[in-house]
């Protein structure tokens, strides 16, 4: 049974910063690539961020950029989304999500298991 339990999430002011953690389980997690999304009320989920499965290359969504930073630890089975300078705009609930292929996608629905979600609230 495939488990993606994120963590970290939490109330900060804007400036401020955050490391969020998804611990994954039943799966081969260095086969995976990981990816960070989000979903703020009312609106649709979007990518944040992925990794590939060495690490070795990231890629973000153009607003994070220079903010956020997706690493793994494969030994550990979990991936991290440090996330610093937030702003109000960050607000949302973020997932982690695993994709078995090999290229990295944007696309939600490319991805084959899903955390339950950790929210993060930026106030101004």
């Amino acid at each position: 049974q495939v488990q993606l339990v994120e963590s970290g999430g939490g109330l900060v002011q804007a400036g401020d910063s955050l490391r969020l953690s998804c611990a994954a389980s039943g799966l081969p997690f260095s086969s995976y690539i990981m990816g960070w999304f989000r979903q703020a009320p009312g609106k649709e989920r979007e990518f944040v961020a992925a990794i590939t499965r060495s690490g070795g290359n990231t890629y973000y969504r153009d607003s994070v950029k220079g903010r956020f930073t997706i690493s793994r630890d494969n030994a550990k089975n979990t991936v991290y989304l440090q996330m610093n300078s937030l702003k109000p705009e960050d607000t949302a609930v973020y997932y982690c999500a695993a994709r078995s292929r090999i290229l990295v996608t944007t696309i939600s629905t490319e991805y084959d298991y899903w955390g339950q979600g950790t929210q993060v609230t930026v106030s101004s």
